[in-house]
């Protein structure tokens, strides 16, 4: 059953998580400069309307499997980890903060503010401008972040080998 849970476990949360952080990435470094590009040639409409509203929804949904096999994986341990209450835990503890801050931003910052850019919510102009800088700035924020939560996330490797494998 162990390694069920933490076997099933890692790699749900290791494919959700490459996926989640693959979309972060892919929006910061290839999507918003296109869509500048785009923008100026005429030919946005195509990436605002097909592109942008599925790899959104890939991206939070990503978000969430992520964040969910990470709490399926600590089980008993969440407050442990969440608490830093053992020092074992600390860094899978400061990857799961990093991970629930990450998973807010997606949540109640971004999504919200790219309905209003995508045209999904009736805004202004001037609410989709603000709503750019918001968003691009909270989406700027997870990559700074993505980078110690992965440090984070693989430094608790140890975590796993003891819990399936014994001490």
């Amino acid at each position: 059953m162990d390694f069920i849970h933490y076997g099933l476990g890692r790699w749900l949360h290791i494919l959700a998580g490459v996926t989640w952080v693959g979309m972060l990435y892919y929006f910061n470094f290839v999507q918003v400069p296109a869509m500048r590009d785009a923008q100026a040639d005429g030919t946005a409409a195509g990436i605002s309307r097909h592109v942008a509203p599925r790899a959104l929804a890939v991206f939070r949904w990503a978000a969430v499997a992520t964040w969910l096999a990470g709490m399926w994986l600590l089980g008993d341990k969440v407050d442990e980890a969440f608490l830093f209450r053992d020092r074992a835990y600390i860094p899978i503890g400061v990857g799961a903060w990093l991970g629930t801050i990450m998973l807010v931003n997606v949540w109640a910052i971004i999504w919200p503010n790219q309905r209003k850019i995508l045209g999904l919510v009736a805004a202004s102009d001037d609410e989709k401008a603000r709503a750019r800088a918001v968003a691009f700035l909270a989406s700027r924020l997870n990559v700074v972040l993505s980078l110690p939560m992965l440090f984070f996330m693989s430094a608790s490797g140890g975590l796993f080998r003891t819990a399936v494998f014994g001490g």
